[in-house]
């Protein structure tokens, strides 16, 4: 895990975060991937089988 800093106030309260760009890169990933989901949540759903089917006749699997 990566060593973690902080920025803090005149009294020590933590502020904020120093991240490493790579690090952001990938939060900002999993918070796409995560609003993904959220706007698919009511989609319909298919079987693994029906899903393989489809791959097939579309010549993708």
């Amino acid at each position: 895990m990566p060593k973690v800093q902080y920025l803090v106030n005149e009294k020590g309260q933590k502020t904020a975060v120093v991240l490493s760009i790579k690090e952001y890169e990938s939060m900002q990933e999993d918070l796409h991937d995560l609003a993904v989901m959220a706007e698919r949540k009511d989609d319909p759903v298919i079987s693994f089988d029906e899903l393989k089917k489809r791959l097939k006749k579309d010549g993708l699997l």
